[in-house]
């Protein structure tokens, strides 16, 4: 087994990515028996792997001794071309959206099964949420999940109606009534969600498309975080896809002329 590994063949660098890939939002902080069974990795492989990641800045090292991820790989993250571009054409329809509102507006992405929050807007008048920039939700539990979600392939469809798990009590896990809504949602072009993924939270959410010949393409969620007795929260529909369009068109712009 090369270098000692679990997995014989690994490279250092494979051994280093499958320590990093063992962290994700249900686990942001590990020790180091926990990352070396989640990610294969002998002890003391494991160990000094750590300390090297640690020293470049790709891992913090907590008090407790716990790890998590450091600042180094954040930085390097928002230089990825779903974060740069998007976030540099988004920022400024989303603060004029929550300048107007007051509310947290946030824009997402689709990652697989999960709804990759790549930036957000809030003060101190908004409704505090769980969702932060580089943080993944799941997309059937939250409003801008859901418009990804019905935007999605068939098979990537299937595979959350097939794993739903409740986030709240308010969640939706039966797939039938969440493939009914997501034929809604694809119908009147919004989602609408009530403390789905976070008490006290209700969220509405629109798509962000840019034109193809083959027709639009969802390309990113902008979504809206009120109170859930609010009761004039349709009419922030207008509000939300005029600003999605116009995130649609700078992108369409910028990758036509970039």
């Amino acid at each position: 087994m090369a270098g000692g590994s679990t997995h014989p063949g690994r490279s250092v660098t494979s051994r280093a990515l499958g320590i990093l890939d063992a962290f994700c939002s249900s686990a942001p902080r590990l020790s180091l028996s926990e990352i070396a069974e989640r990610s294969g990795t002998p002890l003391t492989t494991a160990h000094r792997l750590l300390g090297e990641l640690t020293g470049w800045g790709a891992l913090i090292r907590r008090p407790d001794g716990r790890y998590e991820i450091g600042r180094k790989l954040w930085d390097l993250g928002l230089l990825a071309p779903v974060q740069l571009e998007l976030r540099q054409v988004a920022a400024p329809f989303l603060l004029d959206l929550h300048t107007t509102t007051r509310d947290t507006v946030h824009l997402a992405v689709r990652d697989g099964v999960s709804a990759l929050y790549v930036d957000r807007v809030s003060g101190r008048e908004s409704v505090p949420v769980v969702s932060q920039v580089g943080s993944r939700l799941p997309l059937h539990a939250t409003g801008v999940g859901k418009v990804l979600l019905a935007a999605a392939p068939d098979d990537v469809v299937e595979q959350v109606l097939g794993a739903l798990r409740p986030v709240t009590p308010h969640t939706v896990t039966d797939p039938a009534v969440l493939a009914r809504e997501l034929t809604e949602i694809r119908r009147r072009r919004y989602a609408r969600t009530s403390q789905e993924m976070s008490l006290g939270a209700a969220s509405l959410a629109v798509p962000v498309q840019v034109e193809r010949a083959s027709g639009p393409l969802a390309v990113a969620a902008l979504g809206i975080v009120v109170p859930p007795h609010r009761r004039d929260v349709a009419r922030l529909v207008p509000a939300l896809e005029m600003a999605a369009r116009g995130i649609g068109r700078e992108l369409a712009r910028s990758q036509e002329f970039g």
